[in-house]
Order: structure tokens, then sequence, then C-alpha cells
């Protein structure tokens, strides 16, 4: 067999974690399930990943990378504040969707371990989705395109239930999502909670 990278071998193992939560839940995910899903001895795990709370901290570092990072490019351009609502919405479901798994783990394991940088890294990541939002919306109304009654906290609270409400479809009906259609259909959802 072949030895690959330690950085290939990383990502191979993080991947498995989220396909092994995808499919069959929390309670399947077990060092030898990881082995066997990677096509690795169990001991080859922990070359390169010192603990589980290892993996699931790596997993947060790529979610804080991946896609809070991206998103919050999305809230400081120059564009129309519905443009950057819609870039902002279909990023968050493509990235869900092509991470399945990653929210169940990412709140079930912050709680159960009881890991206080475990759960400051959740915050970090939950809060900066709500603020970027957040962001979007206070331009759109400071240009008096939306409801200035309209309360940005409270906004992003609820549109931070979009993407649970995803994570639950994909969990439950195990069904391929329309990305697309899915934006459209929230964001005019929400242009009709924003508008004057």
């Amino acid at each position: 067999m072949i030895r690959k990278p330690t950085e290939i071998r990383q990502e191979e193992i993080k991947k498995a974690v989220l396909e092994i939560i995808y499919r069959n839940g929390l309670k399947k995910l077990s060092t030898k399930n990881i082995a066997k899903e990677v096509g690795i001895s169990e001991g080859s795990i922990f070359r390169h990943f010192g603990t589980k709370n290892d993996i699931i901290m790596s997993i947060m570092d790529d979610v804080i990378k991946d896609f809070i990072e991206p998103l919050r490019e999305i809230s400081l351009q120059n564009e129309h504040p519905e443009q950057r609502l819609y870039k902002h919405l279909c990023k968050t479901i493509t990235y869900l969707k092509e991470n399945r798994g990653i929210t169940l783990l990412l709140f079930s394991e912050a709680s159960y371990e009881n890991d206080d940088e475990m759960k400051e890294k959740l915050i970090h990541i939950f809060q900066s989705q709500r603020q970027l939002v957040g962001k979007i919306v206070s331009d759109g109304i400071a240009m008096q395109l939306w409801d200035e009654s309209v309360s940005t906290d409270s906004f992003s609270q609820l549109y931070m239930g979009i993407p649970i409400t995803l994570n639950v479809e994909i969990a439950l009906k195990k069904e391929d999502i329309d990305v697309q259609s899915f934006c459209k259909h929230n964001l005019d959802m929400l242009l009709k909670i924003l508008s004057k």
C-alpha cells in the first residue's frame, strides 16, 4: 500500500467522519468505522490526529476557512444588498450540501464533549454567520431599500433557521437538494420580510 502524505490522509479522515455521520448518524462514528471508510488501519488514524477531538477541531478550522471567510468576503462586497444576500444564502446552502453531516457533528460534539475550546469555535462560527448576514441587511436598510423597522438581530436569528431546516431535510430525506431553487425560494421569503 502506498503511503499518502499526512495532509491528504487528514482530509480523507475528515471527509469520512462527515460521510459516516450523514449515512449512519453519530452512533456509528468510531475510529474503527473511520478507518474502514478511509481504507486504513485504526492505528493509522492516530498518526494523523492525536485524538478524536483533534479531528473535530480540524473540521471546525476548515469551516472557518472554507465557509465563514468566503461569507465575510460576500458581506463586504460593494454589490447590491439583495445580490449579496442571495450569494450569502447560496454559499451557505452549497457548503452544507457538500459537507453533509457538518452541523450535526459540530453541535452534538460541542455540547456532548463539554469542551470549552470546541464551544468557543462553534460560537464563533454561529455568531459570524449572524453578524455577516446582519451587515448585509444593515446596508440595505441604510440604502433605504428595506424596512428600517426590521431588527437586524432578529432577522439574522430567523435567517439561521434556514440552514438548520436544510440540515434536517438532508438528514431525514437523504435526497438531493436543488440549490438554486432552494436559494430562490428562501430569498423570496426573506425579501418579503425586508420589504417596506
